[in-house]
């Protein structure tokens, strides 16, 4: 069976994906299982698409991999989500340095658990001079906490002195979000069948493609990331141009 990743252009990749990974309740309870369960077979979907990304030169990846919001689902699921991402550092920790992959974290880091907060904030350092790829975790995060957090840290600069309001552009404004050090993102990939964005990276898509698969995430599989890739670039990305301009 032909493969999707042979009909990949390897000079019109995008540069940064982003992922929803959603599905992993829903696939556990058409099991008869815990949404445990789910979040526990979600791990060969996520290694998928380090692994996709990193065989055909995606520079950056961005996992939705805990929101802001989810800290409302039931104590158990959350310290079991916690005790997951504490677990799956670990095991996955050599095949990130094997790969020469730079881990990023983004999102309110502080309200992690310490142990998780640590590990994290240790394989970032570890990382740091790694050049073969950069994998981001959206951890805790919501991107209208991100994007109120820099209107805020902007107008303590300007009340300062330190910058006048007319010199704020969107350059300035992107400086002040968490992805500060990124690209936008070119593609953003959504599993589950559910077509909306869940306060994920609402200012760094603004001119992404935007896919929807009905596949539950823990069926992610690499083929599955190629087809997306291939989709994208059948793509005309315009950014409010024509078509005749671009030509």
């Amino acid at each position: 069976m032909k493969s999707y990743k042979e009909e990949i252009n390897l000079d019109k990749l995008p540069q940064h994906v982003a992922i929803i990974m959603d599905g992993n309740g829903r696939w556990a309870k058409s099991r008869g299982e815990k949404r445990t369960f789910g979040h526990r077979n979600a791990i060969k979907a996520v290694r998928n698409a380090i692994n996709a990304c990193n065989e055909v030169g995606i520079p950056y990846l961005t996992l939705y991999t805990f929101s802001s919001e989810n800290w409302s689902r039931p104590a158990e699921e959350v310290s079991a989500l916690m005790t997951l991402l504490s677990e799956t550092l670990i095991i996955e920790a050599e095949e990130i340095f094997s790969k020469g992959l730079r881990l990023h974290v983004i999102g309110d880091i502080e309200s992690l658990p310490v142990l998780v907060r640590d590990q994290l904030l240790n394989m970032v350092d570890l990382t740091k001079e790694h050049k073969n790829g950069n994998l981001i975790l959206a951890l805790s995060y919501g991107s209208q906490k991100e994007i109120l957090s820099a209107v805020k840290k902007i107008s303590e600069k300007v009340k300062s002195g330190e910058l006048n309001s007319e010199d704020i552009t969107e350059e300035v404004f992107e400086q002040h979000l968490y992805t500060k050090d990124y690209p936008p993102v070119d593609l953003m990939i959504r599993t589950s069948g559910e077509v909306r964005i869940s306060n994920f990276l609402l200012w760094q898509i603004a001119y992404a493609e935007l896919q929807f698969l009905d596949i539950l995430w823990p069926d992610f599989s690499k083929d599955d990331f190629f087809k997306c890739i291939v989709d994208f670039q059948n793509k005309e990305r315009r950014y409010g141009k024509t078509s005749e301009q671009l030509q």
